[in-house]
């Protein structure tokens, strides 16, 4: 999601998140790495994707471009170093380049097999591309509530079952007690599959099913003029839905910057790790970093 006004922001940001103790959550902090390259496009990453041994990552900006690179690991597993390949743009259904309101590129997820399914918040919908150069774009069908969804706060989230079917979900739900429906692409149509309660200021902006098939939802929220907090749910995948809310990740304000994508996956000491992504929203006050959990239970 790019920034929006400031104004805005910082009056839904009045009300600071309830707090838990650390000893409570289940994630503990791996490592961090700040990096950039000397790219125009660079900046605005909105959703992350990691191989299953965490060495490869693929990410795309909120301004319609893809990269993939590799990450350099340590003997312990933290990240200490990241090959960037070249930044690409998303191709839109006419061959070129994607247009303003059709570029606003936000929730992402890979198939085993190598495709790539894009979600959009500005022209609402979820475009499926044969593999990461982002070309030869086919969008998939809507579901009927896509349409009323608001300018810059829907399809803001993107995961990709074992099974191959998608789930979304938009990033403001109508209010702070209405919860967040998600919706499930599965037999070339959308359904409307289940509910995520809402809790607090906090909003939905990028989701990942683990290696252990659970739903892993992160949000956000702007809790003062010094920085975001972030939140890291995760949820039971049932036949009727969601089960089995836990808080994996509670970050005090500007711990980190604008997490907004998240790559959940298995090291080789049979953790789960979440590895996550921030928007920098292309400001020279913000920055790009790696930002990995390792989950203890």
């Amino acid at each position: 999601m790019r920034l929006r006004p400031a104004l805005g922001i910082i009056a839904a940001a009045l009300l600071a998140p309830a707090t838990l103790a650390q000893s409570e959550l289940q994630a503990q902090l791996a490592s961090t790495l700040i990096w950039s390259m000397r790219d125009d496009a660079f900046g605005g990453w909105s959703g992350l994707e990691l191989s299953p041994d965490g060495s490869t990552f693929v990410t795309i900006s909120d301004k319609g471009s893809i990269l993939t690179g590799r990450i350099t690991r340590d003997e312990a597993g933290r990240i200490i170093g990241v090959t960037p390949g070249t930044i690409r743009p998303i191709t839109h259904t006419d061959g070129h380049k994607l247009p303003r309101y059709y570029n606003d590129s936000e929730g992402l997820a890979l198939a085993r097999d190598g495709r790539v399914f894009i979600s959009y918040e500005a022209m609402h919908r979820v475009v499926e591309y044969p593999n990461t150069r982002a070309e030869d774009p086919q969008t998939l069908p809507t579901h009927e509530d896509f349409a009323g969804m608001k300018l810059n706060s829907s399809l803001e989230a993107l995961a990709i079952g074992p099974d191959g079917a998608l789930y979304t979900l938009p990033e403001r739900s109508g209010g702070l007690r209405r919860p967040f429906n998600v919706y499930r692409f599965k037999g070339g149509a959308w359904g409307r599959f289940g509910r995520i309660p809402r809790r607090g200021e906090f909003l939905p902006v990028g989701a990942d099913i683990g290696p252990d098939g659970r739903f892993y939802l992160l949000e956000r929220a702007l809790t003062s003029v010094f920085g975001f907090s972030s939140r890291v749910r995760r949820f039971e995948i049932t036949p009727t839905g969601f089960a089995g809310e836990t808080v994996l990740l509670l970050t005090g304000s500007g711990r980190h910057d604008n997490l907004e994508g998240l790559a959940v996956w298995r090291d080789e000491a049979g953790a789960i790790r979440l590895t996550m992504i921030p928007d920098d929203n292309f400001k020279f006050f913000q920055a790009t970093e790696f930002v990995e959990y390792v989950v203890a239970q």
